[in-house]
């Protein structure tokens, strides 16, 4: 067995569709003699002394394997935590078909069996670290490993605002918003927005603004090691927020700057060993499909 000893779990929170699912894995890994961590948020779905309740800190620092039971939000959630501890992730799918959770909960023991073996692939995906620059101050810091997005709170308004890549100007816009989005995200709200979809071993990221006021304005795909700046646009009256992973929001003021850069260390996607890319792709866009 290739070094996983301790299993981390974590599903999404109190969701009792789960419990059945997470009592047999438990069961399983059990069976396995693992030692099992759970994130402390399942409590509400496990039996008494099922397992040891931790915290996600914990699990992050102790765990040499992370299996996330949910959707792809849940592992999006897990994801955020987890990379800096540079553990493996296996995501358990119990929502729709996802492109980040990709093994069935019938086959959830079989694939857990071989990948506890060493039979898996691993996939590293980039996240990005954003900040929000209020005049000299940093008011607040944030990881996505989907996307940043910046957009217009509570009302349905465009908000005006500037570009720059690498400190080169690039526009100014006038739109909904603007989704900045890494390979593993150009599947999410940058493909609703009309961006073009990364192969997620891609080293790039994409810029898509979402409904531009001046059409021309088009997505741009820049280096993955590129800079990205955002500077709110003064006259603005309209409360603005940035969102990451559309799970964790900071609000905006006029002149506010977010600046968006690659976050050093990737996380560590586990797979089981025929997983196919573009197999998932298929099956979730319905291409083939007749109308």
């Amino acid at each position: 067995m290739p070094g996983f000893q301790t299993i981390g779990v974590i599903t999404k929170q109190s969701d009792p569709r789960l419990a059945d699912t997470l009592q047999t894995l438990l069961d399983f890994l059990a069976s396995r003699s693992l030692k099992v961590l759970v994130d402390e948020s399942a409590a509400s779905l496990l039996k008494a002394e099922a397992a040891e309740l931790v915290s996600r800190e914990r699990l992050a620092r102790d765990a040499d394997l992370a299996i996330v039971v949910g959707g792809d939000g849940t592992l999006l959630n897990a994801g955020r935590s987890l990379a800096d501890a540079d553990v493996p992730v296996l995501g358990i799918n119990l929502g729709r078909l996802g492109f980040l959770v990709d093994v069935s909960p019938e086959e959830m023991t079989a694939r857990i069996d071989e990948i506890l073996n060493g039979d898996y692939r691993e996939a590293r995906r980039f996240l990005l670290d954003a900040e929000v620059i209020r005049g000299n101050k940093v008011i607040g810091r944030a990881v996505a490993l989907n996307d940043v997005v910046l957009h217009v709170r509570d009302v349905v308004r465009m908000i005006e605002f500037d570009t720059y890549i690498d400190d080169h100007f690039v526009n100014t816009q006038r739109a909904d918003g603007l989704v900045v989005s890494t390979p593993t995200g150009s599947t999410a709200y940058a493909l609703s927005g009309g961006g073009p979809i990364l192969h997620p071993a891609l080293d790039a990221i994409v810029l898509v603004p979402v409904c531009p006021h001046t059409l021309s304005h088009r997505p741009i795909v820049v280096k993955g090691d590129s800079r990205i700046e955002i500077r709110v646009c003064a006259h603005n009256k309209d409360p603005a927020q940035v969102s990451f992973d559309g799970q964790a929001n900071i609000d905006l003021e006029p002149e506010d700057r977010i600046v968006i850069a690659k976050k050093p260390g990737p996380l560590r996607l586990l797979h089981p060993k025929g997983h196919d890319y573009f197999h998932i792709l298929r099956a979730k866009l319905r291409w083939g499909e007749q109308p």
